[in-house]
């Protein structure tokens, strides 16, 4: 049987290897083979290739004529315009879910930043800031925007365990609270203002921080 866009083991395969590279497990450069894919997954060629695609979707992996797929390297410029692509995207998306936000989900999301401030390590931070992301975003009921947002907080994660290696100390996410803050007060403009600059701040200090 075919795999389909929708086949589970190929998201299954794109997750696990999506989590590689961006924690920088498998490195820039480095290919990724078909066969030693599906051997280690138990899989056809089938779900590795649908894999791979979404991969290279998400700009983690490029595919090259003759020579098969290599893991993404990225420039200053690269995380420039992941940067702004996000900032746009994600102030629309936040406008969207405005109306839907409930006082339960800000408080959910008021948890998550705390969760963030008390991380041990660079990759329980990101987790936090993600979710956090998730939480205010979700309701806007957009689901095609929030997968392509989702694809370029994966590049940013890239960007940021790039930079995050030997020594952690977890940043007081002043911004989230700014925008939880915006929230809270009815500011919808405020907090998407704030949301902007947030993401844009990652663009300008590059991979070698997270932003605050």
């Amino acid at each position: 049987m075919n795999a389909t866009k929708d086949d589970p083991l190929a998201i299954r395969i794109s997750r696990a290897l999506a989590d590689r590279i961006v924690t920088g497990a498998i490195a820039a450069g480095a290919r990724l083979r078909q066969d030693h894919v599906a051997a280690e997954f138990q899989a056809s060629h089938v779900p590795v290739r649908e894999a791979f695609r979404r991969l290279e979707a998400q700009g983690l992996v490029v595919s090259e004529p003759r020579r098969g797929v290599r893991v993404a390297s990225f420039s200053p410029d690269e995380v420039r315009e992941v940067a702004e692509m996000r900032a746009s995207l994600e102030s629309l998306a936040l406008r969207n879910a405005f109306p839907h936000l409930t006082r339960s989900l800000l408080d959910e999301a008021g948890r998550i930043v705390e969760a963030g401030d008390q991380a041990r390590s660079v990759q329980a931070w990101e987790e936090a800031n993600r979710a956090f992301h998730r939480t205010i975003l979700g309701p806007c009921g957009m689901p095609r925007l929030l997968r392509t947002i989702e694809d370029l907080q994966a590049a940013s994660a890239r960007f940021l365990f790039s930079g995050w290696r030997a020594e952690w100390d977890a940043p007081t996410d002043r911004d989230h609270r700014a925008i939880l803050e915006a929230l809270r007060a009815g500011d919808r403009d405020r907090a998407a203002g704030t949301l902007a600059r947030h993401v844009q701040r990652a663009g300008q200090v590059g991979p070698s921080a997270p932003p605050r």
